[in-house]
């Protein structure tokens, strides 16, 4: 009960931070303040609505906000998600194109399940919409899930890829990015061994965490310094009372969002600063670069308890996947199974999460495929964030896992341009580094 009291502060400290900005906004916005100018008033209204509406965003779900894609024929074709499969958890959604012919690239993105909506997606979806048949793996919040539909952990992760991928059917290209990594590479390698029809054509791993050891980082050192113990009474609580998942043990969101922004205070709080002043002289925008990026930023949802915990054991931890011991309900997961998924690896040089070697440690693991469907790539100067949705991903990584997809189509002939003609609009404006999705 404990936890539940200490889920609920929270959510009353960040009810009370967004009234008090609500109020601010509305005290320093008086007309009668004009009869004695001060810019006092502005800066307390700008203060206002900037603590209102990052305090609101906090329990907001963002919307895809991919609306229509302009299609090879120059015009623009209406995009509607539609959900294939829904389930507790998560629900497996397309982003199906009106009007347009269907692509013969089909492809799975695997989201991360780590604080942030499937929505972090969004410029990664926007970019492969005009060349593929995009479905995602949409996590739900687990605050929103009722204890009686039971616990999530990394096995059941890896139970819903493996029914996910056998609903879309063997033409599926696989793309997991981040956190997910490791798991979908399980999905796939039980399917090698159990349903081999139902395996995917390929699968392209970025920036995952498949040996954690391969090249520390702060991360995986957090891992290491941290007993299971200390970690579950310093961050699990219970859902509180207003939601539909009371009593569920959860990693909270808020609680993530803290040690996101701790990790790099001083930018955000320099972020924060000049967005008042920008409020205050009346230069910034509804949509505005430091809007659009915070509205995602700091979207954040409540991970299971069992999925967070268990994902620092048994794959920081015990390196489980590295090791190639990873078990479903008891029966191992043989990763050397797979023999005909053509497998793509993307890593780049500068990023701080997934550091490189950790991602290309499945290739180890490997050790039945031939070299003639594997494909590496390092992304110079790149960035965590900038491998799936920064510039590196649009401008060179996109274009490669294109490619790679339609050579083990056994069509190259007749590939579709993949240089981003009739590409929807960007919508990233997260800087190379971006949000850390794990």
């Amino acid at each position: 009960m404990y936890n539940m009291f200490a889920y609920d502060i929270m959510e009353t400290m960040r009810v009370t931070n967004q009234w008090l900005g609500a109020s601010a906004q509305a005290l320093g916005s008086y007309p009668v303040h004009g009869l004695a100018p001060n810019p006092m008033f502005r800066m307390l209204s700008a203060w206002g609505d900037v603590t209102e509406r990052s305090f609101d965003r906090m329990v907001a779900r963002p919307d895809w906000g991919i609306d229509t894609v302009v299609g090879e024929d120059g015009r623009d074709h209406v995009v509607e998600v539609e959900i294939v499969q829904k389930r507790d958890f998560g629900d497996l959604i397309r982003f199906r194109v009106q009007g347009r012919p269907e692509s013969q690239r089909k492809v799975l993105m695997v989201a991360p399940m780590s604080g942030h909506y499937a929505t972090l997606m969004r410029s990664t979806v926007a970019s492969l919409l005009p060349d593929c048949e995009v479905y995602v793996t949409d996590w739900h919040n687990a605050r929103d899930i009722p204890v009686s539909a039971g616990k999530f952990d990394v096995e059941d992760y890896t139970r819903y890829v493996v029914d996910f991928l056998r609903k879309m059917g063997p033409d599926t290209n696989l793309v997991a990015v981040c956190q997910p990594v490791p798991l979908a590479l399980a999905a796939v390698a039980w399917l090698a061994e159990h349903e081999p029809k139902a395996q995917p054509a390929s699968m392209t791993l970025i920036g995952g965490p498949v040996d954690p050891d391969a090249n520390a980082t702060e991360v995986t050192d957090f891992g290491r310094r941290v007993t299971m113990g200390q970690l579950e009474h310093l961050v699990i609580q219970r859902v509180g009372f207003k939601h539909a998942g009371a009593g569920r043990s959860v990693y909270p969101g808020l609680l993530q969002l803290s040690s996101f922004i701790s990790m790099n205070l001083d930018t955000h709080t320099t972020a924060f600063r000049d967005q008042i002043m920008k409020v205050a002289k009346g230069e910034a925008g509804d949509h505005d670069r430091h809007n659009k990026f915070y509205d995602e930023y700091l979207a954040v949802m409540d991970m299971p308890a069992e999925f967070y915990l268990s994902t620092v054991e048994r794959v920081f931890k015990n390196r489980e996947i590295a090791r190639n011991v990873f078990e479903i309900e008891g029966q191992r997961v043989d990763i050397s199974k797979i023999k005909e998924v053509a497998t793509m690896i993307v890593e780049g040089e500068n990023d701080d999460i997934s550091a490189p070697g950790q991602c290309l440690a499945a290739m180890d693991l490997l050790t039945n495929l031939p070299a003639a469907k594997t494909k590496t790539h390092l992304e110079p100067g790149a960035g965590h964030y900038g491998i799936f949705a920064g510039r590196s991903w649009r401008n060179n990584i996109r274009p490669l896992v294109l490619d790679f997809i339609d050579d083990n189509a056994g069509r190259p002939a007749n590939r579709r341009p993949a240089n981003g003609t009739g590409q929807a609009a960007d919508t990233s404006t997260l800087e190379e580094s971006g949000p850390t999705p794990v």
